[in-house]
């Protein structure tokens, strides 16, 4: 494993320096069930630093290297994480998968987290727990890197973590808890600020798929499709630490 992540964590922070459009997705299926993907696309920013880079440096093995890859967390882990997971964390770990596509040369870098629920106490299980069950510290061989000033991504990649939910089968319901959000800005805002400065944006998309059609949604920002079975909430991670509340939904279907 660490042969496969080497090469991929200095480019992927360097990235993350740069430029990162986040999305969020959920594909409700008619049982209850629900696929999420939480993904980054860093594809923007290895073509920026593409051409910073001198020719020595594009000539390297590791960035002619290229990936197209998903990783089981659970099967990933060491046993000195796994044997201290209890029977839910297992379960969330065997239903998540970590996913890496990566083709420098060709300005491709794109990494998502995606997680199967079987139905709604599995998906908020799943989105209260993220942040908190052992196997982050596998995230964080990927996630973190000293070459690049140390900054911490994980914050971002469990960001869910910042969120109270109530999920039903027929409601999704999540408002950000603010002493969590602001715990998470003192973690992480020194990056966003100084991205912010540099006149950097990060895209930040939530897509909801429903099965059946939406009876009432709460957020005036979010889109509803024609056939109400699709909202899509645009917007940055500039004007949600400006303002939260734009990541509240109150969806019912």
């Amino acid at each position: 494993m660490k042969k496969l992540y080497l090469p991929f964590i200095f480019f992927f922070f360097l990235c993350l320096t740069s430029c990162v459009d986040i999305e969020e997705r959920y594909d409700f299926k008619a049982d209850g069930a629900c696929n999420v993907v939480y993904g980054f696309d860093m594809s923007k920013a290895v073509s920026v630093l593409t051409n910073l880079m001198t020719d020595s440096v594009r000539e390297t093995p590791q960035f002619s290297l290229a990936k197209d890859t998903t990783l089981n967390f659970y099967n990933a882990l060491p046993d000195s994480i796994a044997n201290k997971m209890n029977a839910e964390e297992i379960k969330m770990a065997q239903g998540s998968d970590l996913a890496i596509k990566m083709d420098l040369k060709n300005n491709i870098m794109k990494v998502s987290i995606k997680h199967e629920a079987k139905n709604a106490a599995d998906l908020q299980y799943y989105l209260q727990h993220l942040s908190n069950i052992s196997m982050n510290s596998e995230l964080s061989h990927v996630t973190q890197s000293k070459q690049v000033g140390g900054f911490d991504a994980q914050p971002l990649i469990t960001g869910q973590s910042y969120y109270n939910y109530e999920i039903t089968p027929h409601k999704f319901y999540r408002i950000i808890d603010k002493v969590k959000f602001a715990a998470f800005l003192k973690k992480a805002g020194a990056k966003f600020a100084m991205a912010k400065a540099m006149l950097i944006d990060m895209p930040y998309k939530v897509v909801l798929n429903f099965a059946k059609p939406v009876k009432k949604i709460n957020n005036s920002k979010a889109l509803l499709s024609a056939d109400r079975k699709r909202v899509t909430l645009v917007t940055s991670m500039d004007e949600v630490m400006k303002n939260p509340a734009l990541m509240n939904l109150k969806i019912d279907f």
